[in-house]
């Protein structure tokens, strides 16, 4: 054999055991220490990597929740099973949290929402809002493009006929990534069981209302008068719902004039409107009959 080759395959043999000797140092100097919790976390969560938690993926949010700089119950679309195993894990107590689903503040769409100008362009809503505030007359109006759609990791959104998103309550894990990406803030939060929510954004008072949508909030405020759990108030030309002071009792749907005021029983409010408009007259009787009875005591009371 060659003597020369021979000698190059000795110094590369010499080579590889010098630098296989140091990365085998190096590996052992630098060697981190892995807290095995982070694995058994990271295998309990969802692995959707969302961003709900504020972390990076999965993975970052388990080596956080591990170091204390995360809430155990931070993965909200795990929901209380995943967070009690997570407490399980850590030897802690389980802070349980109110599901939460998404829910749409707009009901006006192509069919009810006037348009301002004919949008042609990139085919979602964070750039059509970048042209003259989105091609929407009302300038808090839902767009359409399904941007929404694009940011949800569950697939628990899909478009209707009226070009609104439509939210699925059983796919949805209440992320809350629809709202973050949305450039007209038309999502928001809401308790899961709750079955009312008002469907409009608008900050426009109701004649301009009107004028650029036939289901905005006009401000009548009859929602709000009938309420019986004081659960409903008004505040920059929008009615807001108290959700922990809601009950559910429908009363606002039915009194809504224009349908902003939406509700996942639609077809079962239908059915209880003569029920509830029943119980609103009742109400009035009794607060007549109340005002008669003052005014008899007192005849200056007005």
């Amino acid at each position: 054999m060659d003597l020369v080759f021979l000698g190059s395959i000795i110094e590369l043999g010499v080579l590889a055991l010098c630098f296989g000797a140091f990365l085998g140092f190096a590996a052992k100097k630098f060697h981190v220490e892995v807290d095995p919790r982070v694995e058994q976390i990271d295998e309990i969560l969802p692995g959707a990597n969302c961003g709900a938690c504020g972390f990076p993926g999965c993975a970052g949010f388990a080596q956080a929740v591990v170091d204390g700089d995360a809430p155990v119950n931070g993965c909200i679309p795990g929901g209380d099973s995943v967070t009690e195993a997570i407490a399980s894990i850590l030897g802690k107590s389980a802070e349980v949290s109110t599901p939460m689903i998404a829910a749409l503040k707009c009901r006006g769409g192509k069919e009810r929402a006037h348009d301002a100008f004919v949008y042609e362009g990139v085919e979602n809503c964070i750039s059509a809002a970048l042209i003259m505030d989105g091609p929407k007359a009302c300038p808090n109006a839902c767009i359409g493009l399904g941007s929404c759609i694009e940011a949800c990791a569950f697939d628990a959104i899909s478009m209707d006929d009226n070009d609104l998103p439509v939210i699925d309550r059983e796919k949805c894990t209440g992320c809350g990534a629809c709202v973050v990406i949305c450039p007209k803030d038309v999502l928001e939060m809401m308790p899961a069981d709750s079955d009312v929510w008002i469907a409009c954004n608008n900050v426009y008072s109701g004649k301009l209302v009107k004028s650029v949508c036939e289901t905005g909030c006009i401000g009548c405020r009859l929602c709000v008068r009938e309420c019986p759990k004081d659960a409903i108030t008004f505040e920059n030309n929008l009615a807001h719902i108290d959700y922990e002071k809601c009950t559910n009792c429908q009363i606002c749907v039915v009194v809504c004039p224009t349908g902003t005021i939406h509700t996942k029983r639609t077809g079962e409010i239908l059915n209880d409107a003569p029920k509830i408009r029943a119980a609103i007259e009742k109400k009035k009787a009794r607060e007549k009959e109340k005002r008669e009875k003052l005014k008899a005591q007192n005849p200056n009371v007005k």
